[in-house]
């Protein structure tokens, strides 16, 4: 009896396949919901105390300390890569903060690892348990650390971060980062997706590892099963034929395909081998042949150069007979030379030399060596310096003499910077007298150096007093020809002095300033942002219009400074002092002002809106119509300070001293109507909902006008 065949319709086989479909989607989105809460906990555990230390920095009764070195190395090790600018010199942070961002770095990479190792041990990290789905390999069976490393540091992370970076580095977008942040993501998900293969579609970290993502609630899936099924029937029934085959195949299966071709064609392999060790016998003759002549003839080079260098220096010796005409042919020759003992010869000629012809030709050759010359002049100029103090201050005929070697020698100096602009970088005028020093009648000499591009010179600890820098650059683009990347070429002017100097409508952006003297210089229009200014003196400077945004100015010193129409957005000014300030129109929103001292500045119409002036002294200030809405002005000294028109909604006021504060508005004074005041509505607005409750020292008549404009104290009926 033959027994009936059942045929299935396309619509039962349909209907079977839609069940397998729904549970491959649910799967799919319960993978995606476990990946999402590992990379939430990974960056949670980073962001959280990150941001803790945020805002512990931002208080005022904490010590501060430097920067933990490990975090200034790994922000430079992430900086070069992403084309990031990056804060040189001295950060002082509060010290919770270098625990808690020492902990945002660990966290984050302690986290990762454990969770790696969940994975190559148990198939499933904690997120993959919630969501119940496991990674096994082809056995079934957790995937092992190898495995694990290769799906998850190479397949779902360096190779789609990989192809992003490089689409994102040479685009035209590039360094623009949320371009590449974006690019990433759509790399990382296009990768997750997965690519067809022969058994369904599978993520290429999946691919790469020989790994599988199955479904906790459900039995091991039946490819996986048949896999070994068949492995094990295959072992079973072919046990015999493999016998065979392993004894012939015994020595090829051991031995690369490399080896066995070389077996099979001895005479080729004679061949290759035999060409090969001519061709390295030859390529190392050769090369040796080239170095000894390169070395001969560098040799030869030096003993010409020498050669000529004593002709020149017979020439140039009193006694030689040489005519004037012969001895400036003689100087202009040997800067040609252009090597160290030529360079060393006219810079000591510069100084012995008092013939006003021949120094000016000693100055163009100089010239002509260019900054090469440089470190033998700034040698020679520390050397006069020591000379010239030994003869002390008062005026005699060796003191003109000395000064007079003094400032040909800075003359040559600022020729060379002058006619080398933007060629400069890495040249070294650290500790060099290129300025007045202070003494009367010790410098006649002034640096002058205007509309040029300084960028990477090194003017550390330099006097550069009453120098004139109107116009030039002291920052410029690195290789890439973009601003604000990782090679940006950035001047030192750490410690430097820069009193009286003229800085009007230079380029300073992020260049190193700490500690440096600008009293009473010159910077108006400056571009400061994102400058280093620790502990930097500005007492009476001029910055009127300057841009000093993100600027740091921790511990500065800027009495009687004028700050009109500058822009402090965001700057750090913690501790700063502000003495007698002129900071009318400024701008100061978001700036972090704790602890400053501005007793006796003028900020009429300042705008000092989400400024943090915890702890700051505002003693007989003038801040009419200034912007205060949500500033942080706990504990804030406003004694006698003049409030009248400023904006204070929003603010924190609490520990607030008010005694004999002018909260009113008074008529204006006509001296002072070119003081244009923010538009602020009606008077009733100034302190509409501000919270009193703790200030302090509010007598009756602040009170009333408090209780009668909106704001807030128990004492209002």
């Amino acid at each position: 009896m033959t027994s009936p065949i059942v045929r299935r319709s396309s619509n039962q086989s349909g209907q079977s396949k839609e069940p397998e479909r729904a549970s491959s989607m649910l799967l799919a989105s319960r993978r995606f919901a476990a990946w999402a809460a590992e990379i939430t906990l990974v960056v949670a555990s980073g962001l959280i105390p990150f941001g803790i230390g945020v805002y512990a920095n931002s208080r005022s009764d904490l010590n501060r300390v430097p920067l933990n070195p490990v975090l200034v190395v790994t922000e430079r090790a992430i900086a070069r890569p992403l084309a990031l600018p990056v804060s040189y010199g001295i950060r002082n942070v509060a010290w919770p903060t270098n625990i808690l961002w020492t902990i945002a770095l660990l966290a984050p990479v302690t986290l990762s690892w454990w969770q790696l190792y969940l994975l190559a041990k148990t198939g499933r990290t904690i997120p993959k348990r919630w969501f119940k789905v496991r990674v096994v390999n082809e056995q079934g069976k957790p995937p092992g650390l190898g495995a694990v490393v290769i799906r998850e540091g190479v397949g779902r992370w360096t190779v789609p971060i990989s192809i992003a970076y490089l689409l994102w580095r040479y685009s035209f977008a590039f360094p623009n980062l949320g371009l590449f942040t974006f690019l990433s993501l759509l790399m990382i998900v296009g990768e997750g997706i997965g690519l067809p293969s022969r058994r369904g579609r599978r993520a290429l970290h999946d691919q790469l590892a020989s790994t599988y993502t199955i479904d906790t609630t459900r039995p091991i899936p039946s490819s996986l099963l048949a896999n070994n099924r068949q492995a094990q029937s295959a072992d079973g029934n072919n046990e015999a034929e493999e016998q065979e085959e392993e004894l012939a195949a015994a020595e090829t299966s051991h031995s690369p395909n490399l080896w066995r071709r070389i077996q099979q064609n001895p005479n080729l392999t004679l061949f290759g081998v035999g060409l090969t060790s001519m061709t390295a016998v030859l390529a190392t003759l050769i090369g040796t042949q080239v170095y000894i002549q390169i070395q001969q003839s560098q040799r030869a080079t030096k003993q010409i150069n020498s050669q000529q260098f004593l002709e020149l220096v017979k020439q140039l010796t009193p006694n030689s007979g040489a005519t004037n005409e012969q001895r400036q042919s003689a100087i202009l020759a040997m800067g040609g030379l252009n090597d160290p003992q030529s360079i060393k010869f006219l810079a000591d000629l510069l100084v012995s030399e008092t013939n006003p012809s021949l120094l000016d030709t000693i100055q163009q050759s100089l010239t002509t060596v260019g900054p090469q010359a440089i470190p033998e002049l700034k040698n020679k100029n520390q050397f006069l310096v020591s000379e010239l103090e030994s003869v002390g201050s008062a005026a005699t005929k060796e003191r003109e003499l000395r000064q007079g070697r003094l400032q040909r020698n800075q003359r040559t100096i600022n020729k060379i910077l002058s006619v080398y602009s933007g060629k400069m970088e890495g040249v070294d005028l650290s500790s060099t007298q290129l300025g007045q020093s202070g003494t009367p009648g010790s410098s006649f000499f002034n640096l002058v150096l205007d509309n040029l591009d300084l960028s990477g010179v090194k003017f550390k600890s330099a006097n550069l007093n009453q120098a004139s820098f109107k116009g030039s650059r002291f920052r410029g683009v690195g290789e890439d020809g973009r601003w604000d990347t990782y090679d940006d070429v950035i001047a030192d002017l750490s410690q430097a002095q820069l009193q009286q100097a003229n800085l009007t409508d230079a380029n300073l952006s992020r260049v190193l300033m700490n500690r440096i003297d600008l009293s009473r210089a010159t910077l108006n229009r400056a571009n400061l942002s994102n400058a280093r200014l620790y502990d930097a003196k500005l007492n009476s400077t001029q910055l009127v219009g300057a841009d000093l945004r993100n600027a740091v100015l921790e511990r500065a010193s800027l009495t009687g400074a004028d700050l009109g129409d500058a822009k402090l957005n965001e700057a750090n000014l913690y501790a700063a002092r502000l003495g007698r300030v002129t900071a009318i129109g400024t701008q100061l929103s978001f700036a972090n002002l704790t602890n400053t001292d501005w007793q006796g500045a003028d900020l009429s119409g300042a705008y000092l809106d989400r400024a943090n002036l915890s702890n700051a002294n505002l003693s007989a200030t003038r801040l009419a119509g200034a912007v205060l809405r949500s500033a942080q002005m706990e504990n804030v000294n406003l004694q006698n300070a003049d409030l009248s028109l400023a904006d204070l909604r929003g603010a924190n006021v609490a520990g607030a001293d008010f005694k004999g504060a002018i909260l009113a508005p008074s008529k204006e004074d006509p001296a002072d109507q070119f003081v244009k005041t923010p538009d602020l509505g009606s008077v009733s607005a100034v302190v509409q909902g501000v919270d009193f409750s703790q200030a302090k020292n509010l007598d009756s008549k602040q009170l009333a006008y408090i209780c009668t404009q909106g704001g807030i104290h128990p004492r209002c009926p």
